[in-house]
């Protein structure tokens, strides 16, 4: 029986390999927005800005550093932000301790929403990524949680 070729050095697989990644994560975050927008009518980006506020403490997060973890430009956070406060989703709020900083903070119906997001995210997400793979997710998420520590500018 002849090995199969190993995909670091063959570069046909390791391109391959990489294709069946991106592949797949946009296939399942596809279902995964379609299915959130469905019910909630969040786009991606607020769906993740609500994610991240939901899980911070006091719900809120500085806007900038916000910003950042969601991979938003300033402008394209500012859309988005102004987007969530129109629909009582969420606030901005001065810090107490610095005049250079806000707080974006979700509101009593963003906290709300967001919470039944996070829900219907996981339900979705143990239906659409857990089912099909099974015992390997924890593998899955702990080689993603690798390359993002590896190729993380910092």
């Amino acid at each position: 029986m002849t090995p199969e070729p190993d995909p670091c050095t063959n570069d046909d697989e390791i391109i391959t390999w990489w294709g069946l990644v991106i592949e797949g994560y946009l296939a399942t975050q596809d279902k995964l927005m379609g299915e959130i927008a469905a019910r909630f009518g969040l786009a991606p980006a607020s769906f993740d800005i609500l994610m991240r506020l939901v899980r911070s403490p006091e719900h809120r997060m500085p806007m900038t550093r916000l910003a950042g973890e969601a991979a938003l430009s300033s402008g394209g956070f500012t859309k988005v932000a102004d987007r969530l406060v129109a629909v009582d989703l969420i606030c901005r709020v001065p810090s107490p301790t610095d005049r250079r900083v806000t707080f974006a903070a979700l509101t009593d119906h963003g906290l709300d929403i967001a919470q039944q997001a996070r829900a219907a995210g996981a339900e979705i997400l143990r239906r659409i990524v857990l089912t099909p793979l099974g015992p390997d997710t924890a593998t899955l998420a702990n080689a993603m949680r690798k390359l993002r520590t590896a190729n993380t500018k910092n």
